[in-house]
């Protein structure tokens, strides 16, 4: 996606404290591999495929014209997942996602996930649940992983294969590469990535049959 990534090492930017760090209550529900059906908030315009798998007791909310492709998971077990309107979440993603223990810590709204606007999260990549949130545009790149708690701000590149350690804040514009190597994207092309994802979901509310009723 972004060529040279691995090559142009710059020196990872400090964390910041997260702002979100409220109130806090810890969450322990058994792992399940099928598990209950969550409640849900679509869009009508939500394209989501019928081998998409949603699973969890918390809310599942998907705003406008957002795509959710075949084999992708939401996982509400450990709090509400919120998608914001034009997102992309790709197959084999697992959003919302408590490891193995079954385990999370939940902010006062018990969110567990909450994606902005315009968030495209790749193929493979998994998002953990416990107060995670990602900002408006940002990109979750091939088989990476953003960890519980993680703070990722807008028009981000997570580049493919990395790693958001868990509970760090990722500030605005900031490509993460590697083991949580970060250097600032100065390239201002914010307006035309909106652009470019928008007719990407255009092409592909043509391609992939949809059936939210199944999850309704």
């Amino acid at each position: 996606m972004f060529a040279g990534e691995q090559a142009e090492l710059g020196k990872p930017s400090d964390t910041m404290s997260s702002s979100a760090t409220t109130a806090k209550r810890t969450s322990t529900v058994p792992p399940a591999s099928a598990g209950p059906k969550p409640p849900v908030s679509f869009s009508s315009s939500v394209t989501i495929a019928e081998l998409a798998v949603l699973t969890g007791t918390y809310p599942v909310a998907i705003g406008s014209e957002t795509v959710i492709h075949p084999r992708a998971r939401l996982e509400s077990l450990g709090g509400s997942i919120t998608i914001g309107r034009r997102c992309i979440i790709h197959e084999r993603t697992k959003i919302g996602y408590m490891g193995t223990e079954g385990k999370v810590v939940l902010d006062e709204d018990d969110r567990a996930v909450v994606l902005g606007d315009y968030v495209t999260v790749e193929v493979g990549a998994v998002v953990e649940a416990s107060g995670t949130i990602i900002g408006e545009g940002t990109v979750v790149g091939v088989g990476s992983r953003v960890g519980r708690g993680a703070v990722i701000g807008k028009y981000c590149t997570i580049a493919p294969q990395s790693e958001v350690p868990a509970g760090v804040t990722i500030p605005d514009h900031t490509v993460v590469y590697g083991e949580n190597k970060q250097r600032t994207d100065r390239r201002g092309v914010a307006a035309s990535m909106m652009k470019a994802q928008a007719q990407q979901i255009t092409n592909l509310r043509t391609k992939i049959p949809s059936n939210p009723a199944k999850f309704q």
